[in-house]
């Protein structure tokens, strides 16, 4: 299979178009969920995606079910730091920029910190909005302590200081309810 887009399914762009360009705190706790986990089981299966972002998420509109597609920047995964970035510019850590270098897990989770950022604020976060989610200054109206908790651990700077792949889906702000998809009969 080269790529699967089912009906009804679509991209997480026109989602947040449809939705006036950002999507309320549920939305995006129930994709991300699905998206970290979705990251992590790649990782787990010794695939890094590396191009995690908006337009290779799909959600399927009856089912809320989330998909990562588009593999074609995806690597095995190893220990060795990679030194090269094959993935869309924004979403690449500052690590990678700062060293010329990058793990993959870390990498992954900051990929994940700046979707989520998208999602919530409706605009990849700035230098400005980084440096102030560093020193716990960072607030958004309407977001939960939590959530920007998650923010903080994710879009760490040190890649050492991030939240691990496999423990995002364990942070507090998931605990509020089932966030798994309704199965199909």
């Amino acid at each position: 299979m080269v790529l699967e887009c089912p009906s009804p399914c679509e991209n997480l762009i026109e989602i947040m178009r449809r939705c006036g360009g950002s999507l309320d705190e549920e939305t995006v706790r129930q994709i991300m969920w699905q998206a970290a986990h979705a990251a992590n089981m790649c990782c787990l299966c010794r695939v890094l995606h590396r191009d995690v972002k908006l337009e290779n998420l799909l959600i399927n509109r009856e089912t809320s079910e989330v998909k990562l597609i588009d593999f074609g920047c995806g690597d095995i995964l190893r220990r060795s730091p990679y030194k090269s970035y094959h993935g869309t510019a924004v979403y690449s850590p500052p690590e990678y920029h700062s060293r010329g270098k990058y793990y993959s897990r870390p990498a992954t989770v900051w990929s994940l910190g700046v979707l989520m950022f998208t999602m919530l604020c409706g605009r990849f976060p700035s230098d400005y909005d980084l440096f102030l989610l560093h020193y716990k200054h960072w607030s958004e109206p309407g977001l939960s302590k939590e959530c920007c908790h998650l923010l903080r651990a994710l879009l760490h700077e040190k890649p050492s200081r991030r939240l691990g792949l496999g423990q995002i889906m364990s942070h507090n702000w998931f605990k509020v309810v089932n966030l798994r998809p309704a199965k199909k009969n």
